[in-house]
């Protein structure tokens, strides 16, 4: 057989083993077989020597192109094993769309959420709007701008979470009302609310948290009155409590409010006759409030000559407690979905 006819017939016999090839490792094999270092096509080279001069360049020129025609089939057989190898994998993995589909169900909000949100509509109904402001606040927003100055005996009412000397954890959300005061330059009437986490040094247990929600309210305007006050507590205690509640205003202190009053709402386990709820008083206490102080305005650039203002602090977890009968403050925080279920809407 001569050089030709033995180059001819690698390249026959090639195509014909890699077309029967199914696997990437049988072709990567056959690929050494015929084009590695000792594969068939050197060895043909090496019989190149044995030819005459003028036959070299030609036969070199029909070694190359049998070369690059196995390549290409080659690469056309790997084509082929990664098509059917993907086909496998897709027919692996079909899915019979008339089975029945997975029911995902649907969380719902937290039941503090849901207590503000609905605070919030009932406000916001009324004429107010919301504002939030850093729950790391400043020495002189939560307590110097509130009639609380550094040596005042009332600081020592709220132990603090201090961060620096003048950097704290807000105790209540009293300064977002300071710094819209501020923005509007004692020159507009105010009426927000103003939801948010505040942060006291209490011991954990059923009653007390060193976490909870707050939400605050501020009017301040020319007419302002400790009626306007009792109008809006007590359509408060109606819309949380039901229809028909009434409310109790008692005297009390705050520095940031003058008049102060302790807000008591009758009780809407037994309609005021009393009962284990409200400790046999008939009455429950909900929440404080009282007229702005003067100095509190003062401070925050209103005149306190011509403006007027009132102002209350609401406990989240003291309405959600008193409304859905829940008796331990930590429940709302350990994300117990036995517990955080019961109130799904």
């Amino acid at each position: 057989m001569s050089v030709l006819d033995n180059l001819k017939a690698i390249q026959q016999n090639a195509l014909e083993e890699i077309k029967m090839i199914k696997s990437m490792h049988e072709l990567n094999d056959a690929k050494a077989k015929y084009l590695g270092k000792k594969g068939a096509f050197n060895e043909v080279m090496v019989l190149m020597k044995d030819l005459p001069k003028e036959e070299k360049p030609a036969f070199g020129k029909m070694t190359n192109e049998a070369k690059q025609i196995i390549l290409t089939y080659i690469e056309e057989q790997r084509q082929l094993i990664e098509d059917a190898k993907v086909l496998e994998q897709l027919n692996k993995e079909t899915v019979d769309v008339t089975l029945p589909g997975k029911k995902f169900t649907l969380g719902n909000r937290h039941i503090l959420t849901q207590v503000i949100e609905e605070l919030e509509d009932l406000f916001i109904g009324m004429g107010y709007t919301i504002e939030e402001g850093p729950e790391v606040e400043n020495d002189e927003y939560n307590f110097e701008k509130l009639n609380l100055p550094k040596d005042h005996p009332a600081r020592d009412m709220q132990d603090t979470f201090y961060i620096t000397e003048d950097t704290l954890l807000r105790t209540h959300t009293s300064p977002v009302q300071v710094r819209t005061m501020l923005e509007k330059g004692g020159k507009e009437p105010i009426k927000i609310l103003c939801p948010g986490k505040v942060f006291r040094r209490d011991e954990d247990d059923a009653t007390h948290s060193h976490q909870f929600m707050q939400i605050e309210g501020l009017v301040v305007d020319e007419t302002t009155s400790m009626a306007d006050l009792k109008g809006t507590l007590l359509e408060v205690a109606n819309k949380m409590f039901g229809a028909g509640r009434n409310i109790r205003l008692r005297p009390s202190y705050f520095p940031f409010t003058e008049p102060s009053v302790e807000v008591d709402i009758s009780c809407h386990n037994c309609n005021g006759k009393g009962c284990n709820i409200c400790k046999g008083t008939g009455w429950i206490e909900v929440l404080g409030a009282g007229m702005v102080n003067n100095n509190v305005l003062e401070a925050s650039g209103y005149d306190s000559s011509k403006y007027r203002g009132f102002a209350f602090g609401i406990g989240v977890e003291r309405i959600a407690m008193l409304k859905y009968g829940i008796n331990d403050i930590r429940q709302f925080y350990t994300n117990d979905l036995r517990f955080i279920k019961q109130f799904k809407k």
